[in-house]
């Protein structure tokens, strides 16, 4: 397969996994989709590179919640955000700090925003939203639609997550971030190259390989007919064969579940 062919894959499963269902995270959208001005809550989860918080924080700033909640304890992706946080703010201190500590501490200097929810034990999809839930819960927070924010790559699964646990709630996509993978110099690139906290390409590849096997509703997936973590997701016949395509090449890049961030059994 050539490179061109391989890009196109790529942004096939990128589009799909990275859903967002409105185009800018504005008043004006969520009214003409919803028929509301303002979600209840945004959640921001842990799991996305460093530039979400920039665009949860644009998102709330504009009026788009009424709370900015941030999610997030430790997990597969939490060494990679105290990197790049530390590397770009030296004076945030996030060594051993669990996720939403760090982006909440990011969010509050740069823009002033306080009063932010914390959920800082979780340690995967599953748990980031049954934790979120029950600390919306104990605050008393009304809750009938949310923002749900999470990294491009497994946005789709956090929404599947959400709707089996909550399905009386609407919870609108948006996507942390989009970017395009290109050709060029006879290579893969990102269209945007200074998108802050970007995965190497190889890191998203991985990322976005792993999440069709956890969408799929068979034995081995997290659908109602396989593990039963998330709602029934329809994959449709591009993004599978765009898959396929792709494991041919990067059949090693299927990440799998770490069992160390796995929520103990009950």
């Amino acid at each position: 397969m050539d490179l061109k062919k391989t890009a196109e894959n790529i942004n096939i499963l990128a589009d799909f996994c990275g859903v967002r269902d409105i185009e800018e995270l504005r008043q004006n959208a969520l009214k003409e989709k919803y028929g509301f001005e303002k979600a209840d809550v945004l959640i921001l989860f842990g799991g996305s590179i460093p530039a979400g918080c920039d665009t949860a924080a644009a998102g709330y700033l504009n009026g788009a919640a009424r709370r900015l909640m941030i999610v997030g304890g430790e997990g597969h992706t939490t060494e990679f955000l105290r990197q790049n946080i530390h590397d770009q703010c030296p004076e945030i201190e996030t060594n051993g700090r669990m996720e939403a500590d760090i982006m909440e501490e990011y969010i509050s200097q740069k823009y002033g925003i306080q009063n932010i929810l914390i959920e800082r034990t979780s340690t995967n999809c599953g748990n980031n939203i049954t934790n979120a839930l029950e600390v919306l819960k104990n605050s008393r927070v009304e809750t009938k639609n949310v923002i749900l924010m999470q990294d491009a790559a497994m946005q789709r699964r956090m929404w599947a997550g959400f709707a089996k646990h909550t399905p009386d709630i609407t919870a609108v996509n948006f996507a942390a971030y989009r970017n395009k993978v290109i050709v060029e110099n006879e290579k893969l690139e990102f269209c945007d190259k200074s998108l802050w906290g970007m995965w190497s390409m190889e890191q998203y590849i991985t990322l976005l390989m792993g999440e069709i096997p956890r969408l799929s509703n068979d034995t081995n997936g997290y659908g109602p007919k396989g593990c039963n973590y998330i709602a029934e997701v329809d994959i449709p016949d591009t993004v599978q064969n765009a898959f396929v395509e792709l494991k041919d090449i990067y059949s090693e890049n299927i990440r799998t579940a770490n069992p160390k961030y796995a929520s103990p059994k009950i």
